[in-house]
């Protein structure tokens, strides 16, 4: 990771900060990201206030962000299933790293960071995302960290341009981690 890079829980005073590396990143890479940018763009900074954690039984249990001399670099969320029968399941969500940092470590740092909350989260079992399958560097960073493929949504966005793409999904047993 870089030096000086220092990662920390996004609290609320940062929601305008987060918007604005989102907005880049939505805007800047449409085929990576499930929303889209021009919806995303006409939302305020407040709107993201559920992205903070909101405590015990929150959907929203931590966003955690990346900074770079007082710039927000990266951010991965993480959201936990509020149905009792599926409450043991946490999706990472929003997984993004600005460009010019990208290929440096810091999305392998927010990931592994992230994990660590959630082994210390009582109940959480199994992590689950989503990836467009063609992002071939995302994709691999997943697998090098434990997650594998267990299927595959094809045609899951419809890009402006009316190309489709197929979303990996894929999923870590965090009792029987393979890393």
């Amino acid at each position: 990771m870089l030096p000086g890079c220092e990662l920390r829980l996004l609290r609320e005073e940062q929601l305008p900060d987060y918007k604005a590396l989102r907005d880049r990143m939505l805007a800047g890479h449409d085929e990576a990201f499930t929303s889209d940018a021009a919806t995303e763009l006409a939302r305020s900074a407040e709107s993201y206030r559920s992205r903070i954690s909101q405590g015990p039984g929150g959907a929203c249990l931590f966003t955690l962000t990346a900074w770079l001399d007082g710039t927000l670099i990266g951010a991965v969320s993480c959201e936990r299933e509020p149905r009792q029968k599926v409450r043991h399941t946490a999706h990472l969500i929003g997984m993004m790293v600005d460009d010019p940092v990208q290929g440096r470590g810091i999305g392998r740092a927010l990931l592994h960071a992230a994990l660590r909350l959630l082994e210390q989260e009582d109940g959480i079992e199994l992590v689950t995302l989503s990836v467009t399958s063609s992002n071939r560097g995302a994709v691999a960073l997943y697998e090098s960290m434990g997650f594998r493929r267990y299927g595959c949504l094809p045609r899951a966005l419809k890009l402006a341009d009316g190309r489709t793409l197929d979303k990996d999904l894929m999923c870590l047993d965090l009792q029987h981690p393979a890393r």
